[in-house]
């Protein structure tokens, strides 16, 4: 096979991502089947440790290929020079926060069940959607912090450009920060971030030291686009849709097969791996439909940002500049589309802004 050098990044970081779902299941499947999950239930005597061990153990099953995929072919493909202490200690940082919202996933899951009986799931379902719009609401000042530096951008002229782009559209933010993402990748990005009065623009250093002004501005015209289309409500809104439709297949899928597993009913521990396969397919089964509606969103973006900005050749250039730097894919297969994308191919997104110009 004769691939390009991003062709060859993608699919690795598809099949390590691939191979890491399937562990994910085979490891739950195989707790059922085996009768592990009850005897996990039995030695940890309780809902709280079980939670522990339970992520504790997937998460020693799945971390060599985390390690392969986050570290070693960013570092194999020029798109990082982090030491791996330093990934370590993110990926430490990240399974902390993982490990607080399972546990209090469980507390909700028991809660519901005491509170509403057979109905449990519609209540996870409802504080999934409040959780979603806490962490929009909150993750610039609370979670993201965590793992990156942000400080006020100090370029005055860019700044107040970025700033009276988005208020002219409506969309008050808090101000421009520089993200620091180079000490991590060579990537670049840029987003608005937050909702309300956590909404600030974020610029990555990478993308800072490399792009015109012109080209951040078509950027951010791009990110403001979501935000006027209300592109985060709408993702708001498939997420609880969805978290409904899975807390419900999972709750049919435990009632058919929990007691033939012998687990004592959705307040059992040991019922816990099953929940979450039930749930999980639902995802799965869903990811086309997802991404689909996301590459609908990014496109009606760029056209937000073209007819804001009107430089459809600067869009073009940093679109162009953005797949190099990223290495983003640059033809990939309508399935891969379709399973792995949730934004267009960069020739697609360079062909519609030629399409603009009339060019």
């Amino acid at each position: 096979m004769n691939e390009d050098k991003a062709s060859r990044y993608n699919r690795l970081k598809r099949r390590a991502a691939v191979a890491s779902l399937a562990l994910t299941g085979a490891f739950l499947a195989g707790l059922l089947a085996t009768g592990a999950s009850g005897r996990l239930r039995d030695a940890t005597g309780g809902l709280g440790l079980y939670v522990v061990v339970l992520v504790l153990a997937h998460e020693a099953l799945t971390l060599p290929l985390a390690f392969y995929s986050g570290w070693l072919l960013e570092r194999r493909y020029g798109l990082s020079a982090i030491p791996i202490s330093s990934w370590l200690r993110d990926h430490a940082k990240a399974l902390g926060v993982g490990l607080v919202f399972s546990l209090l996933g469980a507390f909700v899951l028991y809660a519901s069940e005491w509170l509403l009986g057979r109905l449990w799931w519609a209540g996870v379902a409802a504080v999934f959607s409040l959780v979603a719009i806490t962490i929009t609401h909150l993750a610039p000042v609370l979670l993201l912090p965590l793992f990156y530096e942000f400080k006020p951008l100090d370029r005055p002229g860019l700044t107040a450009r970025l700033l009276e782009l988005s208020r002219a559209q409506g969309i008050k933010t808090l101000g421009v920060f520089e993200w620091g993402l180079g000490e991590k990748t060579t990537k670049a990005n840029a987003a608005l971030v937050g909702l309300g009065a956590t909404r600030r623009i974020i610029l990555a250093d990478t993308l800072l030291a490399n792009y015109s002004d012109d080209e951040i501005e078509v950027i951010l015209a791009h990110e403001v686009g979501h935000h006027v289309h209300r592109d985060l409500w709408m993702a708001i809104a498939f997420e609880s849709a969805l978290a409904f439709a899975g807390a419900f297949v999972a709750d049919w899928v435990f009632r058919a097969i929990g007691p033939r597993l012998q687990i004592r009913g959705v307040i059992d521990p040991a019922g816990l791996p099953l929940l979450l396969l039930g749930a999980g397919a639902v995802s799965l089964a869903l990811v086309p439909l997802a991404n689909a509606l996301s590459r609908h969103a990014e496109r009606r973006a760029d056209r937000f940002a073209l007819a804001l900005t009107n430089r459809p050749d600067a869009f073009i250039s940093a679109m162009r500049r953005l797949g190099a730097q990223n290495l983003a894919e640059e033809h990939p297969s309508r399935l891969i589309r379709a399973l792995f994308y949730t934004h267009p191919p960069i020739p697609e997104r360079v062909a519609a802004a030629r399409a603009f110009s009339g060019g």
